[in-house]
């Protein structure tokens, strides 16, 4: 098969479709031939739209909330007939001390960081065939932090955990799970963090990478080329973990 058919007749959900990691995702996808349900919680720009049958926008979508979620699946099986891959790249952040956290701060990360990517991966068990993937974007936050960042962190570690659990889960269904852990990104995420702005984090142009980038980590563990891999933490960060 050639390589921008991988997915060729696939049949691919991404969330947070309309940020720089999920854009490049489905574009990424998209140019390998997938068929694509996205789905965010804000409507999508006008350069987002596609007149293409094969893409599908969802209404917006809160992914904390199983009800919006079925609705998804629903809407993708009713306009694809099968799902293939599900990306859970949904994703905000909260920057405060601990102390000024309140119940409602971390609920908002929980719901969107860790309870999406749950919410999405319950109904993909249900539908998915074997041989579908599920891939939960994660970040370097699970394993090394910053302050003003504990309910992000907290909930990608918790991801990659849930991850793992999932993998073990879904192998009798013929279904892997993996995560991707990004580093710093060239997003609007990445930018409008506090602690960059301010230069409390210094964060070297060596060790930014592109979504395009993190996108074909994503392929290829969505991809048959990944065939024997699940349970995994992929971290695409330019080295900046293994660096002092």
């Amino acid at each position: 098969m050639r390589a921008d058919e991988r997915f060729k007749d696939k049949v691919a959900i991404v969330t947070g479709a309309s940020g720089g990691i999920g854009g490049a995702v489905w574009a990424r996808l998209a140019a390998e031939g997938a068929k694509l349900a996205l789905v965010d919680q804000r409507a999508p720009g006008p350069l987002a739209l596609d007149a293409n049958a094969h893409v599908w926008w969802a209404p917006p979508t809160d992914v904390g909330q199983e009800d919006e979620v079925k609705a998804v699946f629903d809407g993708a099986m009713e306009r694809f007939g099968r799902i293939d891959h599900v990306v859970n790249n949904a994703a905000v952040m909260t920057f405060k001390p601990i102390e000024a956290l309140t119940r409602e701060d971390w609920y908002r990360v929980l719901d969107v960081n860790l309870l999406g990517a749950a919410n999405f991966t319950k109904y993909a068990f249900s539908a998915m065939r074997p041989g579908g993937s599920i891939v939960n974007v994660a970040s370097v936050h699970a394993i090394q932090t910053s302050p003003l960042a504990a309910p992000y962190a907290a909930a990608k570690a918790a991801l990659c955990s849930f991850t793992r659990t999932a993998s073990i889960e879904g192998k009798p269904k013929g279904i892997r799970v993996n995560a991707v852990l990004p580093g710093a990104v060239d997003t609007p995420m990445l930018w409008e963090n506090p602690n960059v702005k301010s230069g409390a984090e210094q964060i070297s142009p060596a060790f930014v990478g592109a979504p395009h980038e993190i996108a074909a980590a994503v392929a290829f563990l969505l991809s048959d080329e990944a065939s024997f891999v699940t349970g995994a933490d992929l971290v695409v960060d330019g080295g900046g973990l293994a660096s002092l």
